[in-house]
Parts: C-alpha cells; sequence; structure tokens
C-alpha cells in the first residue's frame, strides 16, 4: 500500500512569508526591526513564529539604524528587505512601483529579487555571505508582493547551509618584516585604533601590542575602548599634538578620511610614515601614500606583528622625549577642561554636564552618542572600558542615528548580558530627528537612559528672554537665526506620555541626582533634559578650523 503520510507532506504546501523567514532563520539572523505594511506584515509574523525577534520601529532610517548597529555588535549582516509591486504588475505604474534593486546596487555589495520561492534560500544566503566578508556592508533583497502569500509545495524548497563565518586573511610575511623594522626605528610612534579593530575583535592582541612595547595609542571614535581609555598609554587627551608630531603612524582599521584629517599637513608632519592595516585593498593608500601596507584581518595581522617584533627584544623607551611631551599636552588640556567643569556659573556648560555624567557610568554599559558638540565633546570626557561599547554617527556623521543605535544595544544587553545599562547621550536638535523612538523604547521596555543635553539650537540657540525680544519687532520665520530652536522644551515629557520617567534639570545637583535615579530604576526607561548655556561651545581648539564658523 502506498504511504499515506508521504503522500501528504508531498503535497503540503508553505507560504513565501514562511520560506522567507526560514531561510533567515538558518542564516543565524536574530533580529528584525522594521514597520511593517503592505507586502511584508506576514514575514515579519513568520519571523516571529520561528523565533526571530521582531522589533517594530516608527521610522524606516531608525530601523535601518538599528540593524546597522546589530550588525557591529553581532558580526552578522545588515539584510534590508523590501516589498515591491507583484510582478504582473511591473511597469504598469502599480502602487510604489520603484525599481529598487537597481537603486540600491548603488549603496549596497548586493542587491537582487528571488526569480522564484525556491530561488529566495540561496538569495539570502549569498546577500548574507556577501555583508559579512571582506569589509561588512549592507545588502539588499526585494520581495515581489505576490511571493509573500504564494504557497508552494515544500519538497520544492531547499534551504542553504548557515554560510561560514568570513575567511581569516593575513599578511605578506615581508610587509610584516618591514613594518616591525619601521616600528622599531621610530623616534615618535603612535598606534591609532579604528572601529575596524573592534569589529575584528583584536582587543587583546592590540592590548598586547600597546603594553608590551610601550606605545601611546588614540582611538577613534568607535575604536573607544578596544584598549580601556584610562590606560596609561592612551594620549586621547592630546590627540592634536600626537596627530601632529608622530613620525610613524600605524593604523589599525582606521581610514584617512576627515576624522583623521586626510592624513595631510598641517595636521600631520609632511614626511610622516604611514603604516596601513586594513581588510580592505581598496582603501590602502587613500589620500596618502603608506610606507607598509598590511592587507588582512586586523587581529590576525596584529598577531603577525606581535610575533615579528618578539624575535628581538625591544621597547619604546617609556622616559623617552615625546613621551614626555605627550604627557605635558595631555596635562596641560585635561586641567583645561576640568576647569570648565568646575565652573558654578549657571546654566551648566558642556564640560560640567560631561564631567557629572562620567562620575555616575556605570563601566560596562553602552555609551550611544550623536549631536555636534555634544558627541565631539562628550567623546573626549566620557569613557569607554570595553571594545564595542560605543557607538556614534560615525564617518559619515549623520543625525538621527541614536536611538536607533540604542535600541539595538538594548536588544542586545538584555539578551546577552541582562542588567547591563544602555546611555543614550543626545544634541536637543539630533534628538529631534528620531524622537518618536522613544515609545519604541518604552513599548519593549528597553534599559535606556536618554541624555538630552539642550542649549535651545544646532549648535547655538538663544534663552528665552532673547526669544522674546526678537518676536517683538517680526515673526519667528523672519527674524529668528536658522540654527535656533524653542527656547527651554521639555523634551522629558515625551519620555512620560508613554509611560518612561522623566526629568528637566538645570542645576548640577539636579544632574546627579536624577541620573542616580534613574541607573537606580530597572523597571522602565528615563529621560534626562539637561539645559545648558545657549551659547557653550568647545574649549579653545590648537587648530581653529576645526570649530571654523561665519557666524
Amino acid at each position: 500500500m502506498p504511504d499515506s503520510n508521504f503522500a501528504e507532506r508531498s503535497e503540503e504546501q508553505v507560504s513565501g512569508a514562511t520560506v522567507i523567514a526560514q531561510a533567515l532563520k538558518t542564516q543565524d539572523v536574530e533580529y528584525i526591526f522594521g514597520i511593517v505594511g503592505i507586502p511584508v506584515t506576514e514575514i515579519a509574523i513568520a519571523a516571529q513564529q520561528l523565533g526571530i525577534k521582531y522589533i517594530g520601529m516608527r521610522n524606516e532610517q531608525a530601523a535601518c539604524y538599528a540593524a546597522s548597529a546589530i550588525g557591529y555588535l553581532t558580526g552578522r549582516p545588515l539584510l534590508v528587505i523590501g516589498g515591491s509591486p507583484e510582478r504582473n504588475q511591473e511597469t504598469m505604474g502599480a502602487f510604489q512601483e520603484f525599481p529598487q534593486v537597481e537603486a540600491c546596487r548603488l549603496y549596497t555589495k548586493f542587491s537582487a529579487r528571488p526569480s522564484s520561492i525556491e530561488a529566495v534560500p540561496f538569495v539570502i544566503e549569498k546577500a548574507v555571505r556577501s555583508s559579512i566578508y571582506g569589509r561588512p556592508g549592507a545588502c539588499y533583497v526585494d520581495i515581489p508582493a505576490d511571493f509573500v502569500n504564494l504557497q508552494v509545495n515544500v519538497n520544492s524548497i531547499k534551504y542553504v547551509e548557515r554560510c561560514m563565518s568570513p575567511p581569516i586573511s593575513m599578511a605578506e610575511t615581508s610587509a610584516v618584516c618591514t613594518a616591525a623594522s619601521v616600528i622599531r626605528s621610530a623616534k615618535q610612534p603612535l598606534l591609532i585604533i579604528g572601529k575596524g579593530a573592534a569589529y575584528a575583535h583584536a582587543e587583546e592582541s592590540i592590548q598586547k601590542l600597546v603594553e608590551q612595547y610601550k606605545l601611546p595609542f588614540l582611538p577613534t571614535p568607535m575604536g573607544k575602548g578596544v584598549v580601556p581609555d584610562n590606560h596609561p598609554y592612551c594620549v586621547g587627551a592630546a590627540r592634536s599634538r600626537a596627530l601632529q608630531f608622530a613620525d610613524v603612524i600605524v593604523l589599525f582599521g582606521a581610514r584617512l578620511n576627515w576624522i583623521l584629517h586626510f592624513g595631510l599637513p598641517p595636521r600631520y608632519q609632511p614626511d610622516v610614515k604611514f603604516i596601513q592595516v586594513d581588510i580592505c585593498a581598496e582603501e590602502l593608500g587613500n589620500n596618502v601614500k603608506p610606507a607598509v601596507t598590511l592587507l588582512g584581518d586586523i587581529n590576525a595581522v596584529t598577531k603577525q606583528l606581535l610575533e615579528e617584533l618578539d624575535k628581538t627584544p625591544w621597547q619604546y623607551p617609556p622616559e623617552s622625549k615625546w613621551w614626555k611631551t605627550l604627557r605635558e599636552k595631555m596635562k596641560s588640556n585635561e586641567a583645561a577642561s576640568k576647569e570648565l567643569a568646575s565652573k558654578k556659573s549657571l546654566p551648566m556648560n558642556y564640560y560640567t554636564v560631561f564631567y557629572h555624567v562620567q562620575e555616575q557610568l556605570p563601566r560596562d554599559c553602552f555609551v550611544v552618542s550623536e549631536g555636534a558638540n555634544t558627541m565631539d565633546i562628550g567623546r573626549t570626557v566620557l569613557q569607554n572600558y570595553l571594545p564595542r561599547h560605543r557607538l556614534d554617527a560615525g564617518t559619515f556623521g549623520t543625525m538621527g542615528v541614536g536611538l536607533g543605535f540604542a535600541i539595538a544595544a538594548a536588544m542586545v544587553a538584555k539578551d546577552r548580558s541582562p542588567g547591563q545599562r544602555i546611555i543614550c547621550v543626545e544634541g536637543d536638535s539630533a534628538f529631534g530627528f528620531s524622537g518618536m523612538e522613544v515609545e519604541t523604547i518604552c513599548r519593549y521596555n528597553l534599559p535606556i537612559i536618554l541624555l538630552v543635553v539642550n542649549n535651545n539650537g544646532i549648535y547655538q540657540g538663544f534663552d528665552s528672554d532673547t526669544w522674546k525680544e526678537m518676536l517683538k519687532f517680526q515673526d519667528a520665520a523672519s527674524v529668528v537665526p536658522p540654527m535656533c530652536l524653542l527656547p527651554n522644551s521639555h523634551y522629558e515629557q515625551v519620555m512620560t506620555a508613554f509611560g518612561g520617567k522623566g526629568y528637566f534639570v538645570q542645576t548640577p545637583e539636579e544632574l546627579q541626582r536624577s541620573l542616580r535615579q534613574s541607573l537606580a530604576d530597572t523597571t522602565k526607561p528615563s529621560l534626562i533634559n539637561i539645559m545648558i548655556e545657549p551659547q557653550a561651545t568647545r574649549k579653545t581648539q590648537d587648530f581653529h578650523w576645526l570649530t571654523r564658523s561665519n557666524m
């Protein structure tokens, strides 16, 4: 007799939404961030049924920011899945018809539309693999609307195994030997630790290199914490001096872009020797011709350097003139910052705020930051002690990333390190880009404390008295400067509107008390709206064009 069970299985149907969700699950996708609607709602539901966590956001940009942060924190991909019109309506002017696959090819490592439901697992595996191999980057998979509810025979679907972890490549031995020789001969060496080193989990080998050879180091914004910021060999407080006078600089996953002033004079010596360590061949030699290039996985290449340097006992003299110069500059800069922080005048300035925040920050917290002065000054004061625990606007300087990044970090913290807190430091203008994500934070009850550093504007604003005087003469659109925002806005009420805790603070004592209470209350998220001097700025810079303005 025929096997009736086999016959039933051979006729069993499965929906396209389930196939898509299962293909993602097979590739070890743990989180989906998005906004559902026709035709992707069923995909989110199917993903949840398979154990993938779905976090519904209020804006697609914030969803993508959150997904990109998850990719950075977990090593899994940023994979964008978008719905498109049904195939039989293509070229007919269908609802929201747009050449999405073609458009996304400009900005992604891989962009494709599966030709059939059966092809979905193969396309998703390739998208995931493309996103994590080499320099990581986003990939796009386009899903026609008719795929989602299309029923196909379950036996026609072949799922592709989880793609292998990225292969580990190493630098040429001769290049490693040359790099070690250049480092040994340096009179004024400097290591720059970039985001790439954090992503490569190179913290153990880089810290060994720093400590064994007594080398000064400088972290880029998201390289903070690879080696703790309070390490005695960290020269972050003398950043400009270190960059300007180093004669040999080793770049560990850091690009010579605007963040590092392109590697060019006057910020650097004209004859400085760069040793570039990077996973991406196309990055080598950008803007400045390097003395040595080390192409490969940053952790593996650092270990190669350690092995080569170990062959001949050597360390950089800790009492050298270079170390003395750096320590003196660090001491004077730290004194200037502390003087600003100690000012008793009200409203507070940036330094006063950040020094009081730093005193209470948990050592293992994530620090998320965005804004102009808020991010730049906060970066110099707020310390990171662990790798991959700082998230900020990064290379593109994109405002609006903060709450999405914080939500991603909070999901990782809840799942992997319960009790860990996320401190999200926002300028008041930056907060406005994605402020409605406060509802998302409250809906999922995430362990986030938002600090809105409020100066009533973009870069600078005005106090309420000046604001009232301006409005006596003309309407706001004619007289209010473009960078000004409404004075004394009560952003904390956005948090209380959704059930979280909100605080409006104007003094150091109020700030200390509200932060202490927020850290103690693990039952709900908080927002502390911190009023500062509207005209507050950075301390005087060595290079004035850093804060150049025509205003």
